[in-house]
């Protein structure tokens, strides 16, 4: 899509850091530069302000990418592509059938009605839950790791949605501030919310969380 648009060499293309390598290798391939631009803390998806501070001269184009089943605010994105000339792509994910997005919001509903001592996601706009992502504070113990680990050890299938920006990747390395994506990388963890679940590993699922959650401090 990139190189059907002309872009190119000397081009720069702002992409998120937050999430996986192959959007940027995908403008490399293209032979631009990818700019690596903030999230927004809620969506985790790429933040309107941070892409507009990243915009210079050589800007071509943004790639949107929608993230754990919440949108980015994409018409907010096609306005500032339209007030500097830039090409405005989106990444989705795969979308489940109806019946199955139902099913995993009902889940994260009971999930939010009964976890403590984590943030729960917000669901507005829309939010399928493709990943149900809470954030585990981490001015107590245990933190985001150590939690994880304690939750696998009860039998709980959760995991690091994003392990590493990609702007601390060795070939993708720069020297930016983006302290929303550096935070969330530190601090989420996602929580199964699949339709397959019983109530009674969903119930598994909270009594877990709660017995480490329930005694840290609130961090946000």
């Amino acid at each position: 899509m990139l190189r059907a648009a002309g872009v190119g060499v000397g081009d720069e293309v702002i992409v998120p850091a937050f999430g996986n390598v192959e959007v940027a290798e995908a403008v490399t391939l293209a032979g631009a530069l990818p700019v690596f631009a903030d999230i927004d803390p809620v969506t985790y998806c790429l933040d309107v302000s941070a892409v507009e501070a990243a915009v210079t001269a050589r800007s071509a184009a943004v790639v949107v990418v929608h993230r754990f089943g919440r949108w980015a605010g994409i018409r907010e994105l096609h306005a500032l592509g339209q007030r500097h000339g830039l090409l405005v792509l989106e990444q989705g994910e795969s979308e489940a059938p109806y019946d199955e997005v139902a099913q995993r919001r009902q889940r994260a509903a009971y999930l939010d009605a009964k976890l403590r001592g984590v943030r729960t996601p917000d669901g507005g706009d829309g939010h399928t839950y493709q990943q149900y992502v809470v954030r585990v504070p981490g001015n107590g113990r245990p933190d985001r790791d150590a939690f994880a680990r304690a939750l696998r050890g009860k039998g709980v299938d959760c995991r690091v949605p994003v392990k590493t920006p990609v702007h601390r990747l060795p070939e993708y390395r720069r020297c930016v501030s983006l302290p929303e994506t550096e935070l969330a990388a530190e601090v989420t963890l996602a929580l199964p919310v699949d339709a397959s679940l019983t109530k009674r590993e969903m119930q598994r699922i909270v009594s877990a969380c709660n017995a480490l959650g329930g005694l840290l401090q609130p961090a946000f």
